[in-house]
């Protein structure tokens, strides 16, 4: 990504992430749902449900709601079944987006996203036409100003795959999936708290949007994001 407006998107996001709150129960809980159903209740041998609770209760979520939906994926209660569906497409110039899903209603959700796509100038894609242009990895992003040299020293030990400081001073450390919770705690235990701390599908490369280009694509994400069903929305677009 381009260094020079690397941390304004960032923070432009975490800001639209800000005013959804009211959505960031409904998207915990179906994760939660998914990961233990998945991969079990225990939470000593699936990372997935830790990252998951970890959401949870940044969101202040009650410990019992948590609890209830664990149990509700076990089995132990009746729940509804969600399944995880990813769609792939391109937004304005060419952009690739991709929306992950939980849906109890596939036919639904699928007529959501290619309305949502036509409306606002993007088309649905096939599936693999564009998650090739991502990588699966763990991301953790620390504001300019933070230390490079103690990033770089602390998140290699750590088995961090690459470090990377951008020309506006912050600082990206990406982790292999699995190593991302134990890299984490690395870099928290010496002080250095990351402004951003996810597994994500981050863009090998960008595609820079500016003027009218930039406003659409935002409209266009803005909406995917809005969907009930979706998870998480990710795309190459850098917004100027």
């Amino acid at each position: 990504m381009a260094g020079h407006s690397k941390w304004a998107n960032i923070q432009h996001r975490k800001g639209r992430q800000d005013e959804k709150r009211g959505k960031v129960w409904t998207r915990v809980i179906r994760e939660i749902i998914v990961a233990a159903r998945l991969g079990g209740g225990d939470l000593d041998v699936n990372p997935r449900l830790r990252l998951a609770i970890e959401k949870a209760k940044a969101a202040n979520m009650p410990a019992d709601t948590i609890k209830r939906n664990i149990d509700k994926a076990t089995g132990n209660l009746e729940g509804v079944h969600y399944e995880e569906v990813r769609y792939e497409g391109y937004g304005i110039g060419g952009a690739a987006i991709i929306i992950d899903c939980m849906t109890d209603n596939r036919v639904r959700t699928v007529a959501e996203v290619r309305h949502i796509f036509s409306k606002y100038g993007g088309n649905l894609g096939t599936e693999g036409s564009v998650a090739f242009q991502f990588k699966h990895c763990g991301q953790l992003i620390f504001a300019p100003g933070t230390s490079e040299d103690k990033v770089m020293e602390v998140a290699l030990e750590a088995g961090a795959d690459d470090v990377i400081t951008h020309d506006d001073g912050s600082i990206e450390v990406l982790t292999p999936p699995l190593e991302f919770e134990a890299i984490k705690a690395a870099l928290t235990n010496v002080g250095l708290t990351p402004e951003v701390a996810e597994v994500t599908m981050r863009a090998e490369n960008t595609v820079e949007l500016t003027g009218d280009d930039a406003a659409r694509q935002q409209k266009l994400l803005d909406m995917l994001e809005d969907l009930d069903d979706a998870q998480d929305v990710f795309h190459n677009a850098e917004l100027n």
